[in-house]
């Protein structure tokens, strides 16, 4: 009985995992149906008929105006995802503008589907990002000014914030066109149905009445 050399098995090997692939999700869930009648969703969006798209498909407005920071967190992020610029669809990109008043803040977040680098186009913000636990929960931070760019990893917590006596903008590039949006806060504090007390009072080390007051609050969104 002849063997194959080992060189093979390992090539073999080693395409097969290659092409062992999955698309990245792009929306948080998509439970699969043997039922057509009940729904289909597919990763991403229906596509139009290409020989109906038109220039209009291709063209996002919103960023013209600056967005309103009367709001408890004094910024207001406007999204150009796939959602709000369809012309997006298939693109892997999308793009943010962020508004700040003076001490305004984008809280801490995160995007669990996209990396993001922002460059700062007035004003000087705070900016950074956590890594996992594989890196000790290391914070890297950096004071932005005036045509600085800083890149958040994908799926890690960051902030910006609004150190200037001024008004602040920027805009931010992201690498899927629905790279989605966990506000940390908002997750654990103001979700519905809400997280079980005893949950919280053990994984913060807090007294019941904390988290029962944290719970009570409107977690305001400013996207």
């Amino acid at each position: 009985m002849k063997f194959l050399p080992i060189s093979f098995l390992v090539l073999a090997l080693a395409t097969a995992t290659a092409f062992a692939y999955d698309p990245s999700p792009l929306q948080d869930i998509c439970v699969a149906t043997n039922d057509l009648n009940s729904g289909v969703f597919v990763n991403g969006k229906f596509c139009k008929d290409p020989n109906q798209a038109s220039a209009d498909d291709f063209l996002f407005t919103g960023f013209r105006n600056p967005g309103n920071t009367s709001n408890p967190l004094g910024s207001k992020v406007t999204t150009a995802f796939v959602d709000q610029f369809p012309g997006l669809n298939t693109l892997g990109i999308s793009m943010a503008r962020l508004d700040f008043a003076p001490g305004g803040l984008n809280p801490p977040h995160t995007h669990p589907r996209g990396t993001e680098i922002l460059v700062v186009v007035e004003g000087t913000l705070l900016v950074g990002f956590v890594t996992s636990d594989q890196l000790n929960n290391t914070l890297f931070t950096k004071v932005l000014y005036k045509g600085d760019v800083f890149v958040f990893p994908i799926g890690l917590i960051h902030f910006q914030l609004n150190i200037g006596n001024t008004y602040a903008l920027a805009f931010a590039g992201l690498s899927s066109q629905n790279p989605g949006l966990i506000t940390i806060a908002n997750a654990v504090f103001g979700a519905k149905p809400p997280i079980s007390a005893d949950v919280l009072t053990k994984a913060f080390q807090v007294d019941k009445k904390v988290v029962d007051y944290l719970q009570a609050q409107f977690w305001y969104d400013n996207n």
